[in-house]
């Protein structure tokens, strides 16, 4: 199940992607409060929500907008002209997030990252306080030197939430990730570049409803929570064309071809 932030954004903040966005925002809040049902496991399936959601419960075009397909995109991975994209809306100090960069991503990188079905956007979105925002800020600095994926997997390795994120450790992360430039390092992550870049990110998570971490957009289908592979390859391959083939993927025409779905059980 997701982690929920500490303390929530204030009620009165506006989603900032119009009036057709706000049915899918509800959508990830309304996953996010069955993923804290202990008993429930959000996955890709058909349910009562369908006959309630409407289209919104599939493709929505404002979020699939929010794909910012840049080649300078130093926090993403993939062609950039991938058919799908995933954005994954996590935080660094998030239990959940470090079991999907584990247990999930890996795999989904092998099979359709390294055929270029699928292009993965990170977007900061640090919920749970000062080390949360100095882990992004340092993840967002080693990006600057090309290692951002290399600091993601050394912040994310078992047991490194436990020993926390201060400026000691994120130093050593960074060492350990190969960024070169330590000195630099330290200077970008306290710039004010670092942190509207992730203010960026993190109003962006906010705009669509997402309140806890990790939270996904598979071409702007909403998944919250930690999910097995199976869950995002269903997906995946829905909105590329139901193969994963990459040369079907790249018929933009295909994709998606498939009706709305719910992604709640």
């Amino acid at each position: 199940m997701p982690h929920a932030p500490s303390s929530k954004p204030s009620a009165g903040k506006p989603l900032i992607y119009g009036c057709g966005v706000a049915l899918a925002a509800a959508l990830l809040g309304y996953a996010s409060y069955r993923a804290t049902d202990p008993g429930h496991q959000p996955a890709v399936s058909s349910s009562a929500a369908d006959a309630t959601a409407g289209p919104a419960a599939g493709v929505v075009p404002e979020l699939v907008k929010l794909a910012r397909r840049d080649p300078g995109d130093k926090l993403a991975r993939g062609r950039v002209d991938a058919p799908v994209v995933v954005i994954e809306y996590a935080d660094f100090t998030c239990g959940h997030c470090a079991r999907f960069a584990r247990d999930t991503e890996p795999a989904l990188v092998k099979k359709y990252v390294d055929n270029g079905t699928l292009r993965i956007e990170w977007r900061n979105f640090p919920i749970f306080g000062a080390e949360s925002e100095a882990a992004a800020r340092a993840a967002w600095a080693a990006g600057q030197q090309d290692r951002f994926w290399q600091f993601h997997a050394a912040a994310y390795a078992e047991g490194v939430k436990e020993k926390g994120f201060g400026k000691a450790r994120l130093t050593a992360l960074a060492r350990q990730a190969g960024v070169a430039d330590l000195d630099r390092f330290a200077r970008d992550a306290d710039s004010p570049a670092a942190r509207a870049a992730v203010s960026r990110d993190q109003e962006e998570a906010y705009g669509i409803g997402a309140t806890s971490t990790p939270s996904f957009l598979i071409n702007g289908r909403p998944i919250v929570g930690y999910q097995p592979v199976a869950v995002f390859a269903q997906v995946i391959e829905e909105a590329a064309g139901g193969t994963g083939n990459t040369e079907d993927a790249k018929d933009t025409d295909k994709w998606p071809r498939t009706p709305a779905t719910s992604l709640l059980a």
